[in-house]
């Protein structure tokens, strides 16, 4: 029986390591996830108003196959900038893409990158022309490591899940033959994580070991298809989103990387009520860090990591937002 890692996090995936920074008194964050090696990646948009970098770039037919490390910030477009701060550090660590190796000519780092809305959540942020998001983002991908804080960190610092705290969630999952599925969230959606009436979350069935706190789903559950319980109510545009990335160690192609960040994305159905809105700019990506052969048949085997891959983002919106309370 597949059963979480031992950290139940991302960074339970060999090879990956997740840093995070935080400024309390602009209430924001970012959180970096980075390969020890250069990792296949692929994204999956599904909000209707998401802000990326470099998304373009890691499309299964461009030139680009892997990336360097994955961006999540808070600030909104000023939270891109993040990228540019772990891309400078890279960069000087000579890490990152070339054609031919010269080493008199800098390497171009791949860091494609996501971003959430938490301007409006207080804090100072009359930050004039400095704002704070490439400082934020070397200083997390400096402080990359196995283990990571949840809730209240990184990307997720300034975040709100609905009407609740939002946060940072991490969960993992191994299977019988030792793949290895894992997802790290900021959760600052529109919509609710909870069933209206109730303690439960959405994820509920999906929980293991009680590891967001074991309430079930109300028994006969019924509910008023346009009650969204503990969502955000008359929302200012584009004051959203769930940001997230998902990994395994099976070697994965571009193309069926492609595949696992769109299975993944059914996450966010399975925790979160509404989702996709106009008002959220949902991403997720998908990184294969290539240490175990995918068994065959393929297409049968990448099915089976996307639906845990789908499970895991489940439990890290539930396990972010409960460690956030």
């Amino acid at each position: 029986m597949a059963k979480p890692g031992k950290r139940n996090a991302i960074t339970d995936v060999p090879g990956l390591r997740v840093g995070q920074a935080e400024d309390a008194s602009v209430r924001t964050g970012v959180t970096v996830i980075l390969p020890d090696e250069r990792a296949v990646c692929a994204v999956d948009v599904r909000g209707g108003g998401p802000g990326t970098r470099e998304t373009d770039a890691i499309q299964p037919h461009t030139l680009v196959e892997a990336v360097d490390a994955v961006g999540l910030s808070g600030g909104s477009s000023y939270g891109l900038a993040a990228a540019d701060g772990v891309a400078g550090w890279l960069g000087a660590q000579r890490k990152g893409f070339e054609l031919f190796s010269q080493p008199d000519i800098p390497v171009s780092p791949v860091v494609p990158a996501a971003i959430l809305y938490d301007l409006a959540n207080g804090g100072e942020k009359q930050w004039g022309e400095t704002p704070p998001y490439a400082g934020l983002g070397r200083d997390a991908v400096k402080a990359a490591a196995a283990e990571f804080a949840l809730g209240r960190a990184g990307a997720g610092f300034g975040a709100s899940a609905g009407s609740l705290p939002g946060g940072i969630g991490s969960a993992s999952i191994v299977t019988d033959e030792g793949y290895t599925v894992g997802a790290v969230v900021a959760v600052n959606c529109f919509g609710s994580v909870q069933v209206p009436g109730s303690d439960a979350y959405w994820a509920a069935p999906y929980e293991i070991d009680g590891e967001f706190g074991g309430v079930p789903m109300p028994p006969h559950t019924a509910f008023d298809p346009e009650d969204w319980g503990a969502a955000k109510f008359n929302p200012a545009p584009g004051t959203n989103t769930t940001i997230a990335a998902v990994a395994t160690d099976a070697r994965l192609s571009p193309a069926d990387a492609k595949r696992l960040a769109q299975m993944a994305s059914a996450g966010f159905a399975r925790a979160i009520r509404p989702v996709f809105t106009p008002l959220d700019g949902d991403v997720v990506f998908a990184l294969s860090t290539g240490a175990r052969e995918l068994a065959q048949p393929t297409a049968f085997s990448l099915a089976r990591l996307g639906s845990l891959a789908a499970d895991c983002l489940a439990r890290a919106i539930a396990r972010g937002v409960h460690a956030a309370r």
